[in-house]
């Protein structure tokens, strides 16, 4: 069995104390058997509101925030998953997932491609979506581990790519912002996510006020196996990919299925 934490915490506009708090998260994490820690979405730096402020604390995959991860990885022996603040350009950030593995290198990379311009938020406004690339996966524990972002959540074909990609674990950092029915549409989505492709679903939120928390571990049947409530905290799932085979034994889904994806 692989251990596998999903942490939360509500990260700040100080980019040192968020790399504290991922450290002090992960050791608990790894105190509970995990190996593979994933972290929110926009874990360098957030505030509730963009602005000029997310252009300067934009960092590049060898910066400090990046560069801090692999230190906690390679510490602790664990692979890292977290969401960060990327520079892009002048204008723009990207809303980048990097995941480092226990030698601390960058074993995936990840920018998000649907913004989350809905409910009234303008994402767009800071980010630049990311390009439709070949997705990248990485090898855990005998799982091939595929990345996507919050609002990607919504998009079936994103898990789908991922899944024909390989993927039978995938991962979604998050800043999932709280109101009408949104902690019933995220259940709803990360479960239809983890059902309709028969893999394990991870999913790391901001804690409140801003973010709706419960941060989860979902089985291929939709099971959730570990949840955190409103508040900081981690849960640690033990997780096996013979649980894969034994679903999709009862369910081939995507055996059956009569269709593929492709880019618009």
């Amino acid at each position: 069995m692989a251990g596998l934490g999903v942490t939360q915490f509500a990260p700040g506009a100080d980019t040192a104390a968020n790399l504290s708090t991922i450290a002090e998260l992960a050791e608990v994490a790894v105190a509970r058997g995990a190996t593979l820690v994933l972290l929110p979405e926009y874990s360098s730096y957030f505030t509730p509101e963009p602005d000029e402020g997310w252009l300067r604390a934009a960092q590049h995959l060898d910066g400090e925030f990046v560069t801090g991860l692999g230190d906690v990885a390679r510490r602790l022996g664990i692979h890292l998953v977290a969401g960060f603040i990327e520079t892009a350009d002048a204008t723009h950030v990207s809303n980048t997932v990097v995941a480092v593995t226990p030698t601390g290198a960058v074993a995936a990379v990840y920018r998000k491609m649907h913004l989350y311009d809905a409910f009234g938020q303008r994402e767009s406004d800071w980010v630049t979506p990311g390009p439709i690339d070949e997705p990248q996966t990485f090898a855990w524990e005998g799982f091939t581990v595929g990345l996507q972002t919050c609002y990607d959540v919504r998009f079936p074909e994103v898990s789908r790519r991922l899944v024909d990609a390989g993927a039978d674990l995938l991962l979604v950092p998050a800043e999932w912002v709280r109101g009408p029915l949104k902690e019933h549409h995220w259940r709803t989505l990360l479960t239809a996510r983890a059902l309709e492709n028969t893999v394990f679903v991870a999913a790391a939120d901001h804690a409140p006020p801003v973010g709706v928390g419960n941060s989860m571990v979902l089985d291929p049947m939709g099971v959730e196996l570990v949840t955190i409530g409103e508040e900081n905290g981690v849960a640690v799932a033990h997780i096996d990919t013979h649980r894969i085979a034994s679903v999709r034994a009862i369910n081939p889904a995507l055996a059956l299925r009569r269709f593929g994806t492709k880019p618009l």
